[in-house]
């Protein structure tokens, strides 16, 4: 029962980002630049009709509101655009905040953390783990813990031993955000009613690029594992599966695809079901490596779809430099061969540099100046150049997402620019973005259907967004050097639990499905 006759007590926190090992340090300011929000701002924020933060978290209170009395005790939600190993010391501090405001809230009925699951930092290989063990520590056995966290989650055991349920996205791209946060308001409920928990845990030696990991029918094991979940989601004897593909590029020895099953007080269902769920997967493992187009034959499709309007226009992903992964987005790779090729009707985003954004905002519309990219950037890939462009348009890079992942939440680009150089439309922003959203370009007036190629940098968040466009057909992974290449063996990993497909060959695995069976809850 409540222990107070208004309703529970829930307090509300998280940390979210996903950290790629090789990309340069995420900092304080990484956050503040994308949601730092904490008490009053943090429910201001989630009850709006246009939040900033990402959907679970107003989806939760939504839920929430709408089911009777409760009292939120928000805390802090830290979230950033992924990134590279998060400053310690600001993570540190961000725990003695997630504590700090614990014990001022204390007692409670339960706690909801919302987190991306794939974090590390510059001295810790689990800081996800460590928040969950940091709130369990605080409230005790007795109080329901629920986390959601992203389908790239590298999931721990310390993760999974510290929360009652763990509900992952089951959908990529991540249209269903909005749906796990509500998935955790009904079970923050119904372990508050009372009952027993019994989870099984399952890690897989598979650690896929994201490109073999979308999970629409018939694009591969992953998906089809992810079916097979749903399926089974009606039985009662089910609270949640979470089916959880895991970030490579964070390199920790927690990483591998994830089964997590937790049933009513159902130990021997739960690992039943984790190992029907994983074992196909394993047995379809070869479609965990890449299949990319080469940057030579994206660049003569797109040559002669700008000059063969009967040709159908594409989609070209510069997959290796996805901002949504930790990438810098402004690797010149495409953008060069494509000039080199004379390539005609292309739009071409969105591409970060701040300092070039901030030069052609003091230039009027029409101007033509030396585009210099990358002036201020010296990580890897980001490689300088020059080109002659056109100032075409200036934006202040706020606005409402349209379609997919980002549809109804703000967003903020900063300063951004369109430019033309030659037959190329560039959409320049100033904060690091990956381009999942037609408004990205639409907001510069540019015309998507009317383009012969649309290049993006993402991975495959926009295929929510751009399928009114493109047809799967149509789009093509560009095979490119940067930060999130598809193509592992380009990375020098030193903590990953080896051996793993699809780095290794690997003909045999035996199965280890951790069961825990969680305290009664009065």
């Amino acid at each position: 029962m409540p222990l107070s006759s208004n309703g529970p007590r829930i307090a509300i926190l998280g940390f979210a980002i996903e950290s790629n090992r090789f990309a340069p340090v995420s900092t304080r300011e990484d956050f503040e630049a994308r949601a730092y929000l904490s008490g009053d701002a943090l429910m201001t924020d989630a009850r709006s009709a246009a939040p900033a933060m990402t959907p679970e978290i107003p989806a939760f209170v939504r839920d929430m509101d709408a089911t009777g009395a409760w009292i939120p005790m928000p805390i802090l939600f830290a979230n950033a655009e992924s990134g590279g190993p998060v400053e310690h010391g600001f993570f540190t501090h961000t725990l003695n905040v997630f504590e700090a405001g614990l014990r001022a809230a204390l007692p409670l009925d339960a706690v909801y953390i919302c987190e991306h699951g794939a974090a590390i930092t510059t001295a810790s290989d689990d800081p996800d783990g460590e928040v969950f063990a940091l709130v369990r520590r605080i409230v005790g056995d007795a109080v329901p813990v629920v986390a959601t966290v992203d389908l790239h989650a590298n999931v721990s055991d310390l993760m999974v031993d510290s929360v009652d349920t763990l509900i992952s996205y089951r959908r990529n791209p991540h249209v269903d955000m909005a749906e796990r946060g509500a998935d955790a308001a009904r079970v923050v409920r119904e372990l508050l009613a009372g009952g027993a928990v019994a989870v099984a845990h399952l890690r897989m030696p598979v650690c896929a690029p994201p490109t073999q990991l979308l999970t629409a029918p018939g694009t591969g094991p992953y998906a089809d594992m992810i079916e097979s979940a749903e399926a089974l989601l009606d039985d009662p004897r089910i609270i949640n599966i979470s089916a959880v593909a895991g970030f490579v590029y964070g390199d920790t020895p927690k990483n591998g695809m994830t089964v997590i099953v937790t049933t009513r007080n159902d130990p021997a269902f739960a690992k039943h079901t984790a190992l029907d769920l994983a074992l196909p997967a394993w047995q379809g493992r070869s479609a965990f490596s890449p299949a990319l187009t080469s940057l030579e034959h994206a660049v003569e499709m797109a040559r002669d779809a700008g000059a063969n309007p009967r040709l159908p226009p594409l989609c070209l992903a510069d997959v290796a430099d996805n901002p949504g992964g930790g990438g810098r987005g402004n690797t010149p790779y495409l953008l060069q061969a494509l000039l080199a090729a004379g390539a005609q009707h292309v739009i071409l985003g969105v591409i970060t540099d701040a300092a070039l954004c901030a030069e052609a905002h003091q230039l009027p519309i029409g101007a033509s100046f030396t585009a210099r990219f990358n002036r201020d950037e010296n990580t890897l890939y980001s490689d300088a150049f020059e080109a002659q462009a056109t100032v075409i348009k200036h934006h202040a890079g706020q606005g409402i997402g349209r379609r997919g992942q980002l549809a109804g939440c703000r967003f903020d680009l900063g300063p951004s620019v369109l430019l033309k150089i030659d037959g190329i439309e560039v959409v320049v922003i100033s904060n690091r973005h990956q381009c999942h959203e037609p408004m990205f370009f639409e907001m510069f007036g540019l015309d998507i259907a009317a383009a012969r190629t649309v290049v993006v940098k993402s991975r495959g968040h926009f295929r929510a967004a751009f399928d009114e466009f493109f047809k799967p057909a149509q789009i093509y992974s560009v095979d490119a050097p940067g930060l999130t290449s598809p193509v592992l063996s380009r990375f020098d990993f030193q903590r990953l639990p080896r051996p793993v497909v699809p780095m290794d060959e690997m003909d045999a695995w035996e199965p280890n499905v951790r069961l825990l069976a969680k305290r009664k809850i009065t």
